[in-house]
């Protein structure tokens, strides 16, 4: 997960460097918002991951949740990605955050009680 990360974080670093949203068009704003994507769940699955593990006394319990940070870790960056491109669009409002808030939790919510 930590190489993941490191490969994630190069290429965002490379897109937000050398890649001007300006003049790629649509390309160029579809390379970034994929790197910051694949970087911000990488991100986040590794701290919720380190949550679980500091929070959790047996190794293995902490170690079930690894699918559970995974899921929560793609959520959350897909909802800042979300936030960016309605900031991007300036169609961003407090109703237009607190509704898709509301969207990742429902489907959070969905997935902790599918057992």
């Amino acid at each position: 997960m930590r190489i993941s990360w490191a490969v994630s974080l190069t290429a965002w670093v490379l897109v937000f460097m050398k890649i001007d949203p300006e003049k790629s068009g649509m390309a160029g704003l579809t390379l970034f918002y994929v790197s910051t994507l694949l970087f911000l769940s990488s991100t986040f699955v590794l701290m919720l991951t380190w949550i679980w593990r500091k929070f959790q006394k047996d190794e293995d319990l902490a170690m079930a949740y690894v699918g559970v940070s995974f899921r929560q870790g793609i959520l959350l960056a897909i909802l800042t990605v979300v936030l960016l491109i309605l900031q991007q669009n300036r169609m961003l409002t407090w109703w237009d955050s607190a509704l898709s808030v509301a969207g990742i939790f429902l489907v959070e919510l969905y997935f902790l009680t599918k057992k």
